[in-house]
């Protein structure tokens, strides 16, 4: 009886190896390692914050304020192209963040909102004026709440064509009229924005995101991979 309950543990174990593996997707490769930051770095210069807490445990990446109201982005080393990207995240409410596509340094891009309540899955632009946003009106049918969702996003194009599936289901295409980047960009890095929220100066007071971060909020990410396009 003894063996019999232990090879019933190692056969468990090994499916639930095989389930978490089998959250990237056939033909992704993964740019995210599980164990730490390697392939990625903080933008020092967008005016999200530069000194935000990004750190990695248990094979997820969280992000954090530090201080509190001071936020960040996290970027890929490589700039793409052309690709389909997949990646999970588990999000806090009363948190403000974002996807970013074709990424500058600064920060500058094509942005999928993670924002709950708001624009949750919505196509936006971070300090991009983008000509065709687009809004995920369906996703609370697939949406689930406190737990990790799937979020699948594929631009190809000089002109950007955008797509993005969550749990598996279409959320929206666009098409963009032109490509909106300084100087006709084709390619940057994906990003991970952590939204500030405090404001220093009475000169950015007009521009106040007091609302866009709870204390103690964070956004999660795992199983993120991504797949070349021609």
């Amino acid at each position: 009886m003894r063996l019999g309950f232990s090879i019933f543990l190692v056969l468990l174990v090994c499916v639930a190896g095989v389930v978490r593996a089998q959250g990237v997707p056939a033909g992704f490769t993964p740019i995210f390692n599980g164990k730490n930051l390697k392939g990625w770095h903080m933008s020092r210069t967008t005016h999200q914050g530069t000194t935000g807490n990004f750190y990695v445990k248990d094979g997820v990446i969280t992000l954090k304020q530090h201080p509190y109201g001071q936020g960040g982005v996290l970027l890929t080393d490589k700039k793409y192209k052309n690709f389909e990207l997949y990646l999970e995240a588990k999000v806090d409410s009363f948190c403000n963040g974002g996807i970013f596509l074709r990424s500058t340094e600064s920060g500058q891009a094509y942005q999928v909102e993670l924002m709950l309540p708001g624009g949750l899955g919505n196509l936006l632009g971070e300090m991009l004026p983008i000509s065709q946003g687009a809004q995920a009106t369906n996703i609370a049918r697939v949406w689930k709440a406190g737990d990790w969702n799937a979020f699948r996003i594929r631009m190809e194009g000089e002109i950007p064509h955008l797509t993005l599936w969550v749990n598996g289901e279409q959320m929206w295409e666009a098409t963009q009229p032109k490509n909106d980047f300084t100087a006709g960009a084709t390619e940057g890095m994906i990003g991970l924005q952590l939204h500030w929220s405090a404001v220093y100066s009475p000169a950015a007071q007009a521009f106040s995101m007091a609302g866009s971060w709870k204390p103690g909020g964070a956004h999660r990410f795992r199983n993120i991979a991504i797949k070349e396009l021609k």
